[in-house]
């Protein structure tokens, strides 16, 4: 296992150069101009020609790839040309409304979905079946910002029990946090439950057909033994897969969810910082999501032999 890890990491190496590579040449080659959103739309040639010398972007291509990559290998994310504030400053400003959002979704997310998609899947044909088929369509094609103005029209405007927008952290109390994490978290949740319950219905419904299933009940052991015990661990990759990548999408950035319920959170950093053509922002927090990435699936990949002792690497 820890021969499997170290090959992981290695392999993560030319990933992330690739990586890299590709956000820095997509950012030069997309059209805009930074210094021009510094200088303001009256700025002459003279002062774009200087700020652009002052950031460095008179250099040829290699040259501030290079620089870029110097600074990395030395821990060294840069600074905001906007705001001239470190990135990394930034970023950690910003990753608490993220991360407190993707733990909450995607903890609620799995203590409802899990036991939905069992619940489906052992009364496979019923309406308990059906409506849970209907709920996960209805996910899918409700988009989370319409579930996030709902909310906010009935809970905040004519019910008045949360408010409307905004966010405080928990070092603030519980209460504060809670009550404005809640909306958004159920706003995603909606759609996560609806994809985690698919999933394990789905699987166990593989699983529920398979031989030594068959035969576990033919020796006269109980339904909920051969569920629990047998049908729903052998289902669990796939489940697990899900949730872990799941888990590093929220992380990477819920956009749609932090613009609408006005959260200070990475998502709409990153989205600033491309409108802003604020270059070492939008590079760092795609390495780091792209980073995120492979930690999650190189923990999956641990997770699935803990899970399935038949899975070896």
């Amino acid at each position: 296992m820890f021969g499997f890890i170290l090959r992981r990491i290695f392999a993560s190496i030319p990933v992330m150069f690739v990586v890299t590579v590709t956000i820095f040449m997509l950012l030069r080659l997309t059209p805009g101009d930074p210094a021009s959103v510094i200088a303001g739309d009256n700025a002459t040639a003279e002062q774009l020609a200087r700020i652009r010398t002052q950031l460095g972007l008179d250099q040829p291509l290699q040259q501030q790839f290079f620089d870029w990559m110097w600074r990395l290998v030395h821990g060294d994310f840069g600074t905001s040309i906007i705001s001239g504030t470190p990135v990394t400053t930034l970023i950690a400003d910003r990753i608490e409304p993220t991360l407190s959002l993707a733990l909450a979704t995607i903890t609620l997310s799995v203590i409802v979905a899990v036991p939905l998609g069992a619940l489906a899947a052992a009364r496979h044909g019923t309406w308990v079946d059906r409506a849970v088929i209907a709920l996960s369509v209805l996910g899918f094609s409700i988009p989370v910002f319409v579930i996030g103005y709902g909310l906010i029209q009935i809970f905040a405007i004519e019910l008045r029990w949360l408010p409307v927008q905004g966010f405080r952290s928990i070092r603030d109390g519980l209460a504060e946090f809670g009550t404005r994490m809640i909306m958004p978290t159920l706003a995603l949740t909606f759609l996560y439950v609806a994809l985690i319950a698919r999933i394990t219905r789905t699987s166990l419904l593989e699983v529920l057909g398979e031989d030594y299933i068959r035969t576990a009940r033919a020796k006269g052991i109980s339904e909920r033994t051969v569920f629990m015990r047998h049908a729903l661990r052998n289902a669990a990759v796939p489940i697990i897969t899900v949730i872990g990548i799941g888990f590093a999408l929220l992380v990477s950035g819920v956009v749609v969810t932090e613009s609408v319920f006005n959260l200070p959170g990475v998502g709409r950093l990153t989205i600033d910082a491309v409108l802003a053509r604020d270059y070492p922002v939008v590079q760092a927090v795609i390495l780091l999501s792209s980073l995120l990435y492979v930690m999650i699936n190189l923990a999956i990949d641990v997770i699935y032999v803990l899970v399935d002792p038949r899975i070896r690497y």
